[in-house]
This record gives C-alpha cells, structure tokens and sequence, in this order.
C-alpha cells in the first residue's frame, strides 16, 4: 500500500481532505523512520494499511488523518501539542483517544482487557470514530499475526473473537466482523479451520453452477414485473458454518446458506415485490422465514431472509434489501457518519441507544470484571424480538424474561414486577422469552421492589444494574449482612476459613484494595450484587501469617485450552505430577516437591505434606502456566438431610454444570444427616465455585465444601 493508493481509494474527499491525508501521511513517515514491524517491513505500512481499511468505510479526511498518526504519539518523538498544531484539535483529540485505549497496566489479563473495554466504550461515547480507528487497527493487526508466537496469536485472536468482533458486529460493520471472526478462528483452531475450508471446497463447483442459473431464472422473472435488481451470489463465512456445526449441533450437509443469492433494489415497496417473485418460482422452506426490514436488528441491519427449494432440490437462501440497507449492512454506523456536512444523521443516536444505556450506570459499577461480564451480554450478537401488547418491537439479548422487557419498559415497572403473561397465559418471571411473542407485564399498585432472585436470571445489563442500584438505595444494614454472610460462605467453601478468622484491618485492605473508604461499604457492595464474592475471593492476598487462612493471590483462568502443564521456575522439561493428597487446581497457590524417579509432585500451598517437608531443600517453586487449563479432580464433602431423591437432585445439579463426577460415597448417620464425599473433575475454580454454589441450593443441603487435605 502506498499513500497514491490510499488517496484512490479514498476518492470520496474533497482536494482539502486528500491534501490533509497526504500531510499526514508524510509526518507519520517521518515520525516512524527507521521502525520496522517484526515482519521485518517498514513500521509505516501498518497505519497506512488501517488508514485504508477506514477509507473504504468512507469515513472522513480527520478520522484517515488521524489513523495515519494513531502511533506516532505513544512510539515517535512526535508530541500531542505537535499534531494539534500541525493538523487541528479534532484530529488531535482523535489521535489521543486511541493512544488512551492502549495505556492500562493492572495485575491480571482479565482485568486488564476489563478496564480496556470500559475505557472503549466511554471513548465510543465521546466520539465514536475512536473506536472505528481501534477496530481497524485490530483488523490489519490480525492481518499480520504470522510472525508473533503461537500463545500471543492465540491470546490476540480469543480477545478478538470476545470483544471486538461482536463489537463491530454491533456497530453493524459486517465486512469488518467476518473478517475478525474468520482471522481469529484460523489462529485458535486451525484444524477446525481448515476442515471446513476443505468441505466448502468440494462442492464449490456444483454451488456455483446453481447460484448462476438462478440468478438468470430470477433476473429474467424481475424483468417481466418491471422490477429492476442487481442480483449477486454471496458465499457463506467460515466461522459462521463452523459455529452453525457446533453451536447447534448440524451436520455440514444440513447447513443451507453455504451460498447465498443477494437481491440489491431501489426501494422497500420491491423488497416484497422480489420476494412474491422468489415465492411463486421456488417452495419456501417453512419457519426459514426472516423480516428484518419490518424489524431491524439493533445494529441498524434490515435485510429479508428467505430459504427456498430450488428446482434442483436443493436449498438456497435469498437476501432481499435495498442499496442503501446494503450499505448500512456493510459500513454499520459508519454509513451513517456525517462529521464532514456539520450534522449529525436524525436516526444515529437512536441506533446507538445500547450504548447510550450502558453508559448511564458504567461509572457506577466498581468491578471492572463485572463491567465486562455484562458488556459481553449485550454485544453478543444473538437477540430475541418481542411485542408489547400494543405492538411495538422490543429487542432483548436471547434468553430475556419478562423481567428483562418490564425493565425495558421503565424502570418503575420493572420495579412493581409481580408477574406477566406472553400470548395470553401466565408464565414464571425467568421464562425465556421466544421471537414474536406478545408480552404484558403485571404490575403492583402499592409499594414494591425487585427480588434478589431476579439477578440470577436476567440478561440484560441495564436491567441488572437497575435492580443493584434498587437494593443500593433500600436496606443498607440487610445488605451489609447479606454480603457478610455471602462472603463467609465463599470463603468457606473455597478455602475452609471463616471470614471472623480475618482480622479487621486485614478486612480493611481488601475493602480498599475494591476502592471501598470503610468495611461496612464493602460488604453492602457484595450484599446488593454489585460484586462478585468470588473475584473478591480470587483477589485476596491474604498474608502468611494470618492464622488459619494461608491464601495466596489467586491469578484468573484463561478460557483458552492447549496445554495443561505446571512450570518449574528456571527448569524446562521437568515432569510433574498432581498430588493426590490436595488436588490442586489452577488458580491454587501451589509448591512442588522433588521425588526420585516420578519428577516434581504438585501440592496446594497450605497441603500438610507440603508445609511439614523433611527435606526443605526438596521444595522447588512453580507456577501454573499461563495458558494452560485441564480438568482436575477435587474432593469436596456435602453435608445435608437425608431424604429419597436427594442423590439424584445432586446428580443433577452436577450435570446441568457439564462437570464429570468421577467417584462418590455416602455415609447416613443415626440423626439422618447424610455426608456425601465427592471427586468432581473441574477446569478451574471459577467453575469449582460455581458448582458447589448450586449444590448449597439443593433442598435440604445444609454446606458445601472442599474436603480437608
């Protein structure tokens, strides 16, 4: 890429843009001399290949400017008074945007990317483009991952299957999201990827032949109705067939948009002509069926989607839309730019109210895990539309329940909840909500608030943070004790200590460490649901010394799931083996302790064989690997009332968890209290907690814990 060819392919700007662009071009030149990528070519490509990626989009002179010179401030000598002076305060304010995003260091991976995605979407806010520059430097990064190391490619490539591709996909860039989807799949599963390649392959001939007779059947049938239309096949994404495979369990012969026809016309009224055309040519496949142009997505995107049998026998999916629903499609939100005329697009702020809303209460969240956690639930791409009894379209994230949509609605009738009816009959308040159905919520005229119950089954951020923000203001001393005993309980269950065995300015530390002034803060934060008692747990750095509660700092488990190792600090190739006394698991503090002829056995911290060592000079430190995870077996003991059934309903608890539970025994004592000792093979101790949380539910079950090593 040269910068004559980003200026053709930026031929949308005025003389006065193309001379900015080309200035820019030049002190970014200037500022990276001498740079090189590690692919060995010159640094400067990379910002011209991002500035070309946004030109495409038709985005405006500033915003190419400024993706030409989003590295010089952070990597150059150039300063930020330097760019403001040479090319204006808007590109200025751009430039030092995306340099913000980039400057976060905290303790952990999670964390971090954490904080980087609150700081995206208050840069959003502020002004959108700074986040298009972001995704465009994502994808020419992704472009060129070839020369990093396999664990950096694959940390790169999960982030951006996480964040950023649902990101753009909200924004409704599509050209830009299948790109990071597809990129991203080929580095976290090459041979996934490259199986699915191979059977597209096979039948591309045959696919290609069908597409191009219909597209004469139909162009031919258009012309006799006086519908003129630009007919294109388009051809299905590799992530999107991959994720149709797993997800929902199809074999690659039942996946019936591998291609695809697109109708492009002049107007909403031809859509429909088309389609009655389509229609009446080929037998639609039932419930195959889509109007997004009656009901668009909340990305913008508006398209109708129509599976049909051909005259082959075989299926094919029509997308009908306009010129200008393609280009929405296509662009998102950038389509609607309109910087360069002064003004902003009647319909824009609209199409960003999920952003609008997530912004309103992020300054409020105090766990930046729990920011993203909800964050990912409403970019994630899968919605679920519904009617209000007058008949206006809400969208929800899948999976919604009447509550949800009763906070949709407002805050106060989410708040005077006490049940609801869709299409006419009562239903429970966590039903799962279907596309289409007509949903009325029944409301209290007297004083009321919202169960606690309810954070455990709604989806939608805005309505979490509701409800939090309802026990925030009611009931401080309940919720100080609810978060009290709350956690007590995790404590108890993670690690056998009692939250009365900590001694108070050693509860002070962690409050502060949470950014809480006093203890009372803290636990009432827990309390209404604002933090997680589990990521306060695996925050903790509890001193040594403490007694009864030897707690290390317990890092974050990746979801990646190459390798599962143990690395000895300074050794490579050294064989380790899992203690059987302890189990450790990853995110345990852990020591390792040589033994002849089986290599290093692994032990939990606070294991009694590991603390009483005869021979100290034995016990060799080790980590766990970054990116590693496994499934470890760990004991745990139930304790609860013995009743018929209560065997299975654990059974079933531990399933519905998609945990394996690989030895079990039970002993029943005179007074009818059952002690169940388990071994559950868990993956890490999020996944460990969240289990033996699920166990404590289960009727008659009195404690859950990990069993005394």
């Amino acid at each position: 890429m040269t910068v004559s060819e980003l200026l053709r392919v930026a031929d949308h700007l005025d003389p006065k843009g193309q001379v900015m662009v080309r200035k820019a071009y030049e002190r970014a030149a200037t500022a990276h001399h001498g740079q090189r990528r590690l692919s060995g070519e010159d640094y400067v490509n990379h910002p011209l290949e991002v500035a070309a990626i946004l030109a495409d989009l038709e985005l405006d002179a500033e915003t190419i400017a400024a993706a030409l010179l989003h590295d010089t401030v952070e990597d150059t000598n150039l300063t930020a008074e330097e760019v403001r002076r040479e090319f204006g305060p808007e590109v200025a304010r751009l430039v030092d945007g995306v340099t913000k995003l980039g400057r976060i260091s905290l303790r952990t991976d999670q964390q971090q990317q954490a904080e980087n995605i609150r700081k995206m979407m208050v840069a959003m806010a502020e002004d959108l483009r700074v986040v298009l520059i972001k995704l465009a430097d994502r994808l020419h990064n992704m472009r060129t991952l070839e020369p990093l190391a396999e664990p950096k490619r694959r940390k790169i490539s999960r982030e951006t299957l996480d964040i950023y591709a649902p990101l753009a996909h909200r924004l409704g860039i599509g050209q830009i999201k299948w790109e990071l989807e597809d990129l991203a799949f080929r580095n976290l599963e090459p041979d996934a990827y490259t199986d699915v390649i191979s059977r597209i392959a096979r039948k591309r001939a045959d696919r290609e032949s069908l597409v191009s007779d219909l597209r004469e059947i139909l162009a031919r049938e258009l012309e006799k109705v006086g519908i003129q239309a630009e007919i294109t096949g388009r051809p299905k994404h590799i992530y999107s067939v991959w994720q149709k495979m797993t997800r929902e369990g199809k074999d690659f012969s039942e996946i019936y948009d591998l291609s695809a026809i697109r109708v492009l016309v002049d107007s909403v009224r031809d859509c429909y002509g088309v389609l009655g055309v389509v229609h009446s040519l080929w037998k639609p496949m039932p419930g195959r069926f889509k109007d997004y142009v009656a009901m668009p997505k909340s990305n913008g995107y508006q398209s109708l989607h129509t599976t049909v049998i051909t005259h082959t026998g075989e299926p094919i999916e029509i997308q009908i839309r306009t010129q200008e629903m393609h280009r929405v499609a296509e662009f998102g939100v950038a389509a609607h730019w309109t910087y360069k005329e002064g003004g902003k697009d009647a319909s824009f702020d609209q199409k960003l109210s999920w952003l609008r809303s997530l912004l309103e209460w992020q300054n409020e969240v105090g766990d930046a895990e729990s920011f993203l956690n909800t964050v990912k639930v409403d970019l994630f791409e899968d919605e679920v539309y519904v009617f209000t009894p007058r008949g206006d379209v809400i969208n929800l994230p899948a999976d919604s329940t009447p509550v949800d949509f009763a906070y949709r609605i407002h805050t106060e009738v989410g708040h005077h909840c006490i049940g609801a009816k869709v299409n006419g009959r009562m239903v429970p308040l966590d039903y799962a909500l279907q596309n289409g159905e007509i949903v009325e919520i029944l409301t209290s005229k007297g004083p009321h608030g919202p169960s606690r119950d309810w954070l455990n089954f709604v989806k939608s951020a805005s309505a979490k943070e509701r409800i939090r923000k309802w026990f925030k203001s009611q009931r401080r001393e309940e919720n100080v004790a609810k978060g009290r005993d709350l956690l007590d309980k995790e404590l108890h269950r993670m690690h056998r200590v009692s939250l009365a065995d900590l001694p108070e300015p050693k509860l002070l530390e962690i409050a502060s460490l949470q950014k809480f002034a006093t203890i009372d803060d803290f636990l009432a934060a827990i309390g209404y649901g604002d933090l997680s008692p589990h990521a306060v747990v695996m925050r903790m750095a509890l001193s040594l010394d403490t007694p009864g509660a030897d707690l290390r700092t317990i890092p974050s488990i990746p979801q990646i799931q190459p390798s599962p190792r143990v690395l000895v600090r300074g050794e490579k190739g050294i064989l380790t083996t899992i203690a059987t006394c302890c189990q450790p698991v990853p995110g345990d503090a852990i020591v390792g302790y040589t033994t002849r002829g089986k290599g290093v056995t692994v032990h939990r911290a606070d294991c009694m064989n590991a603390v009483n060592a005869q021979d100290a000079s034995r016990v060799v430190p080790v980590d766990w690997e970054s990116d590693a995870t496994h499934l470890y077996p760990v004991a745990i003991k139930i304790e609860a009332f013995d009743r018929q059934g209560l065997m299975r309903d654990i059974a079933t608890v531990v399933a519905e968890n998609r945990v394996n539970m690989s030895a079990l025994q039970v002993h029943v004592y005179d007074d009818k209290t059952a002690v169940v000792s388990a071994t559950v093979e868990i993956d890490s101790l999020a996944q460990l907690s969240r289990l033996m949380e699920k166990l404590e539910g289960v009727k008659d079950v009195h404690t859950v814990a990990r069993e005394a090593s």
